[in-house]
C-alpha cells in the first residue's frame, strides 16, 4: 500500500476550566460549553484519535503501526512517541507539574514522562501563564506548598498570540484563563496537581492533588527554558524553528505560493491554524485547511504545498525538515 498523507478527526474532553472556543475559532462540533482539550493526533489508551480519509478511514494509528510500520521510522516503535492536543483555557488550569520518564515508568505503571509545548493560538489581553517557581531549595519549596504561599511561590509570564513556551520535566506550569494553544507533547497523560484554586466539580468535590509526586518531581531550583526560534525560509515558505528537544523538534510554517518538500527519514505532523493550502504527492491530492490535523509518513516522498497556510509541524527529535532552495 502507498502512503498517504493521513487526516484525523478529534476527540473532545470536557473539563472544569473549558469552554467554547474550539468551536468559535475552528468550527469543531464540541460537545459542551465546558470543553477544554481537543485530542487532535493521538494513540493514547485515554483516547485514541481515528483516520477520517482514505483506504484506512476508521482505523487508530495503533492499528496503522501494525500494517505499516515502515510509515513512521525504519524499525517498528514500541509506541507511537507524540500527541497533539488543542485547549481552551475558559478559567486557569490547576498548577501542575510532569514526570520524567524514569519516574513515569516506575510510579505510573510503565507509562512515559510527559514534557510538553504549547504554542499560543489565542490570547485574551492580560492573559498570563503559570511558568516556574521562587524556591531556592526543596525544602524551601515544601514549606511554600503546605503554607498555600502560591503568590510568592509561583512566576506568572504575560502571553500574547503567537508566543511558544517549552516546559520540560519538572516544571511547574498552568495555563491562565483566556488562552487556547496547541500542545505538542510526549504520549503520555501523566500529570501531579499542586494547586486548583480550591475548586469544586458539579458534585461539589475539589479534585485530586499529587503533592508528594509534586515535592519529588519539580525542578529545583527552578530552570526556565530558553527559547531561541530560528527562522530560515524560501521565496514561498517562511520556517520558525523553535525547538529541538530530546523528544520532539516543532516549527511553524508560513505559506504563501507554491513550495516542493521532501518526507525524508521521518514523519511530521501537520496543524493547519490559519489559511488553507493543496497537497499533491505521487498518489493524489488533498485540500488542507484551518483546523485540520494530519500526519505525512516517512514514506510519503516528494510532495508540494500550494496555498496560503499557517501550521505548526512537529517531527520526532532531531529530524527537521531540511529547507531546499526554491526551485
Amino acid at each position: 500500500m502507498n502512503a498517504y498523507p493521513l487526516l484525523f478527526s478529534p476527540m473532545y474532553h470536557q473539563r472544569i476550566w473549558g469552554g467554547n472556543r474550539l468551536r468559535t475559532l475552528f468550527g469543531y462540533p464540541i460537545p459542551s460549553e465546558q470543553t477544554g482539550e481537543a485530542w487532535v493526533i493521538s494513540d493514547h489508551p485515554k483516547g485514541r484519535t481515528t483516520i477520517r480519509n482514505g483506504v484506512y478511514r476508521g482505523k487508530t494509528i495503533s492499528e496503522l503501526l501494525a500494517e505499516q510500520p515502515d510509515w513512521f521510522a525504519p524499525k517498528r516503535p514500541d509506541r507511537f512517541p507524540l500527541l497533539v492536543k488543542l485547549l481552551d483555557a475558559n478559567d486557569s488550569l490547576s498548577v501542575q507539574v510532569h514526570p520524567d520518564d524514569r519516574f513515569a515508568h516506575v510510579h505510573e505503571n510503565g507509562e512515559l514522562g510527559k514534557a510538553e509545548c504549547w504554542y499560543v493560538v489565542h490570547a485574551e489581553p492580560g492573559a498570563e501563564i503559570v511558568y516556574g517557581h521562587t524556591a531556592r531549595t526543596r525544602e524551601e519549596l515544601a514549606e511554600m506548598v503546605k503554607a498555600s504561599r502560591w503568590d510568592d511561590l509561583l512566576v506568572r509570564v504575560p502571553v500574547r498570540t503567537g508566543d511558544f513556551f517549552y516546559i520540560p520535566h519538572g516544571t511547574l506550569h498552568a495555563l491562565g484563563k483566556g488562552i487556547v494553544v496547541l500542545e505538542i507533547q510526549q504520549n503520555s497523560d501523566a500529570t501531579y496537581r499542586a494547586y486548583d484554586y480550591d475548586r469544586v466539580d458539579q458534585s461539589g468535590r475539589k479534585r485530586e492533588l499529587h503533592i508528594d509526586k509534586v515535592l519529588q518531581v519539580t525542578n529545583v531550583p527552578n530552570k526556565p527554558a530558553q527559547i531561541r526560534a530560528k527562522t530560515a525560509g524560501s521565496r514561498f515558505l517562511q520556517v520558525n524553528h523553535y525547538l529541538d528537544s530530546p523528544f520532539f523538534t516543532v516549527e511553524k510554517w508560513t505559506l504563501h505560493g507554491s513550495r516542493e518538500e521532501e518526507s525524508g527519514d521521518r514523519f511530521s505532523l501537520v496543524s493547519v491554524l490559519a489559511g488553507s493550502a493543496l497537497l499533491e504527492w505521487s498518489g493524489g491530492e488533498l485540500t488542507v485547511k484551518k483546523g485540520d490535523h494530519l500526519l505525512l509518513p516517512r514514506t510519503l516522498g516528494r510532495y508540494r504545498l500550494a496555498g496560503d497556510m499557517e501550521a505548526i509541524v512537529s517531527f520526532p527529535p532531531g529530524q527537521a525538515a531540511t529547507l531546499r532552495k526554491a526551485g
